[in-house]
């Protein structure tokens, strides 16, 4: 029999505390009711995507990717990347391809000759000098009043020279000093001046016009006999002389001359 106010009360037991999982699992129920009276129905799932599985809620979850905040650009070594584009691809597993080399494509074989190079132009020859050549009068042709002569000129040397332009005629009595005997021939501009070339051998000439003095009234013509040619090849300063016997005026008659002369031109005869 226990006394009240005894000196050694009875303890109490202090009350149990719930256990942690049956704590987490009368709370989870809880929410469950809350969410089911709260939630409306969510409408059914498609039929092509089954039934979701659900993850336990022990299941350890993976650290999420951390992305840069900026994609770097491609190095050296990542051909064809765009500066600040997305980075490359991974590389294909496997071994690498071997590299395709694609040969040169031939020329079509030419259809023609081959061409062939340009001879190089040779120098004109020197001109020939006094001394290369000979001279002479070809066969005389007569016509109104003139007779006409080819003065010919070969070359006597052994190399090839060349002719150009007018010789310088007038008669003479004799060669060597004798004074000129009227005027010196005229030019006759028929035809025009080029380069003849003499090989060793060759011959070229320059008609000469002889005009009859008996034309011309004696007192104006003043006639007398001359028997050379004294004959300048062109450009030279040294004559050389020529047989022929005819009269010609020492007096002034029209143009000056019996004489007229064209240029040099090739072959022995011709005007």
């Amino acid at each position: 029999m226990t006394l009240l106010g005894s000196p050694h009360p009875r303890r109490r037991r202090p009350a149990r505390r719930p256990r942690p999982a049956a704590a987490a699992a009368v709370a989870a129920l809880c929410a469950g009711v809350l969410a089911a009276c709260s939630s409306p129905a969510s409408p059914p799932q498609s039929e092509s995507h089954g039934r979701a599985s659900a993850l336990p809620s022990s299941a350890p979850h993976g650290a999420p990717t951390a992305i840069p905040p900026t994609t770097p650009a491609a190095g050296p070594s990542s051909p064809g990347a765009a500066p600040g584009g997305p980075p490359p691809g991974p590389a294909p597993s496997g071994p690498a391809a071997p590299p395709v080399t694609v040969p040169p494509t031939a020329a079509p074989p030419a259809t023609g000759p081959p061409p062939t190079a340009a001879p190089p132009t040779a120098a004109p020859a020197a001109a020939c000098l006094t001394s290369e050549l000979r001279v002479s009068l070809g066969a005389a042709n007569g016509a109104a009043g003139s007779i006409y002569y080819p003065l010919d000129f070969r070359n006597v040397s052994g190399r090839a020279c060349s002719l150009f332009g007018y010789p310088g005629v007038s008669f003479v009595a004799a060669p060597g000093a004798a004074p000129q005997l009227g005027g010196a021939a005229v030019r006759n501009d028929t035809f025009g001046p080029s380069r003849v070339t003499l090989a060793p051998g060759a011959v070229a000439h320059a008609s000469v016009q002889v005009v009859v003095a008996q034309s011309y009234p004696a007192a104006l013509c003043k006639p007398v006999t001359a028997h050379f040619l004294r004959v300048y090849p062109p450009g030279q300063f040294a004559p050389l002389y020529a047989s022929l016997t005819a009269m010609t005026c020492t007096g002034a008659i029209p143009g000056g001359s019996t004489l007229g002369i064209y240029v040099v031109r090739p072959g022995a005869n011709g005007p």
